[in-house]
């Protein structure tokens, strides 16, 4: 699918592939994308793919296609969503090829990401710079810092010390991303770094020139019961005590009995921080959640994907409603595309930022809510490519923040005929 414009002129290609051989996968996703998009030569690629690849291989079989010089940028994926595919069974794989004119994209990769996610956010935003045309940072990372053990959760790269390393000076432009996870046992992750590829890393792409970027977040959670609750102990990305008292028994007190415990993640409730007023009527647009990625041995404590909480901070116990879920993703998808056409502007190109605890298996339901992005975007000859993440970054009452079970749309619009 291609879009050739008036002022702004883009080209995308997107393609996809489903098979186990790596090298096959990244080039036929790749002859795909050039087809369905016209490509003559790409400017930058994106691609995502299965954690079951081997991404080397993979990586070499893309490049046969688009050249060795180009770009590519992406990484490990639970799974690929497009206008037409939407997997994360077997070995999915997504690349959208990019042919720029007036927009320009900027690529820069760090690494060390486990050993300072700070510095690591400093050291990014040194080597891209920010000029006045700059109009969208987006920000790939690795999410998993040590994989997933036998009976214990993993330890994840945490996004807020990352961001706060990009915002030592302030945040010139809106950051989005999102942190790759590969597969749902929480494997070792691996990325593409422009040129090579790695792992521990961050990649960041400014983009920059003629578009705007808009943006919506949509998650669905609401408060189970609106009462808050104050954490009394926790340590790193794990929470022993709320309100004096284990929490992992609070949590056996709303379930009703002790199932939940085997679960990994926790399929439906989630940790939540209201941003806004205390007591106000609860807006999905104020809270960010936390995945309760397991519960440690013995029932210790619960393990949450972001180690940014802290003891003494007030919290809610967040229910994940599937039908709000496809409530939200419906009305924000079409008050976006709204938004874009009263600024009499046109959607070049649309990325979907999507938690991988959304898709249907992982919520317990029949449908996938990503097809809801998929064919808002489809109606209007958007292309998409999009991916299920770890961890979704997206402004959030001024200033970027990590979420949790967050779909993030991102669109790209230039100047409308």
């Amino acid at each position: 699918m291609g879009l050739a414009l008036n002022g702004v002129n883009m080209r995308v290609g997107v393609g996809w592939c489903n098979e186990k051989e790596a090298l096959s996968s990244g080039k036929k996703a790749a002859l795909r994308a050039i087809e369905n998009g016209n490509i003559q030569r790409p400017d930058l690629v994106f691609a995502f793919c299965s954690g079951r690849h081997d991404h080397g291989v993979f990586l070499d079989g893309l490049r046969s296609v688009v050249g060795p010089e180009i770009p590519v940028v992406g990484g490990s994926a639970v799974g690929v969503i497009t206008n037409d595919f939407l997997s994360y069974r077997g070995c999915p794989a997504g690349v959208a090829l990019i042919q720029a004119n007036e927009t320009r994209f900027r690529v820069s990769a760090v690494g060390d990401l486990d050993k300072d996610a700070r510095a690591a956010g400093r050291r990014l935003v040194e080597s891209l710079g920010v000029d006045e045309e700059d109009k969208l940072l987006l920000v790939l990372y690795d999410s998993i810092k040590i994989p997933q053990k036998s009976g214990s959760p993993p330890e994840l790269n945490a996004s807020s010390p990352l961001l706060e390393g990009i915002g030592e000076e302030g945040w010139p432009v809106p950051v989005i991303g999102a942190g790759f996870v590969g597969d749902f046992q929480f494997r070792r992750t691996r990325q593409f770094c422009g040129a090579y590829v790695s792992d521990q890393s961050v990649v960041g792409v400014m983009v920059g020139g003629g578009c705007t970027p808009y943006y919506r977040i949509m998650h669905g959670c609401m408060p189970l019961d609106g009462l808050y609750h104050t954490i009394t102990r926790m340590e790193d990305d794990t929470i022993y005590e709320v309100d004096g008292s284990p929490v992992v028994e609070a949590i056996d007190g709303l379930y009703g009995h002790k199932e939940w415990r085997e679960e990994k993640p926790v399929s439906l409730l989630t940790i939540g921080m209201n941003h806004g007023k205390r007591f106000e009527r609860p807006r999905e647009g104020h809270y960010v959640n936390r995945l309760i990625t397991g519960v440690l041995p013995g029932g210790q404590g619960i393990r949450i994907f972001e180690p940014d909480l802290e003891t003494g901070q007030e919290i809610q116990f967040m229910l994940r409603d599937s039908l709000r879920m496809l409530e939200s993703t419906n009305t924000n998808c079409a008050e976006l595309l709204a938004q874009i056409e009263e600024e009499g502007r046109k959607p070049l190109f649309g990325m979907y930022l999507d938690c991988a605890g959304r898709t249907g298996e992982q919520s317990n339901v029949l449908f996938e809510e990503a097809l809801e992005v998929q064919r808002a975007l489809n109606r209007r000859d958007i292309p998409l490519i999009g991916f299920y993440s770890g961890v979704e970054i997206a402004p959030l009452l001024g200033r970027p923040r990590g979420l949790d079970w967050t779909g993030v749309l991102v669109v790209l619009a230039g100047e409308g005929s």
